[in-house]
């Protein structure tokens, strides 16, 4: 699966790498960092109203302390967008694909979601997608932030095991969410 994201993502920016971009910008989103995350992400514009980015974020870490949760996963994230005034400033929309791996347990989601995380380990992966919207703000001439937020679909294939320290699996399944695919407050370093 790893091999497909990667060999998908080469693709869908392979034709853009001879494109003459005007600007190319390093990434971090902010509100993955808060999660342990560490993420990056590369965009180029190609044209005056088109970019394409790449982002990835992995989470390789156990957390510390009595409740031993975890939150192991990566993330792989291609992304077209559309510029209503130019790359690199204004309100844009776009089209995202998302694919990963996670191994997670011991976690307290908000609003009830996931609640099985709490007692139950899970392992799997997911793919899917969706749109984005949002707005990003000029500081300088190399700094922007960047809010923005994504709605879409996940195919989510995962075994469901008893606790987070023991290996007896109870579940092999797959579910599919619609919802919230993306949030996100980067800071970028525009080249």
């Amino acid at each position: 699966m790893t091999k497909k994201l990667l060999a998908s993502a080469f693709a869908f920016l392979t034709p853009l790498l001879s494109a003459p971009a005007q600007d190319f910008a390093l990434k971090t989103n902010a509100l993955y960092l808060a999660t342990t995350t560490p993420n990056i992400g590369a965009e180029m514009s190609a044209g005056r109203h088109h970019s394409v980015q790449l982002f990835y974020g992995l989470n390789p870490w156990r957390q510390s302390g009595a409740d031993r949760s975890s939150l192991r996963h990566w993330l792989l994230m291609p992304e077209y967008r559309y510029w209503f005034c130019q790359s690199f400033n204004g309100w844009f929309i776009g089209a995202h694909l998302m694919g990963g791996e996670f191994n997670m347990s011991g976690v307290d989601l908000p609003l009830g979601i996931f609640s099985g995380l709490k007692d139950h380990r899970y392992e799997g992966w997911y793919a899917g997608g969706g749109i984005t919207a949002g707005y990003q703000w000029p500081l300088s001439r190399h700094w922007n932030v960047e809010a923005s937020v994504g709605l879409g679909y996940d195919y989510i294939k995962y075994d469901k095991y008893l606790c987070g320290e023991c290996g007896e699996k109870v579940k092999q399944s797959h579910t599919n969410y619609f919802g919230p695919t993306k949030v996100a407050l980067s800071v970028l370093y525009i080249f």
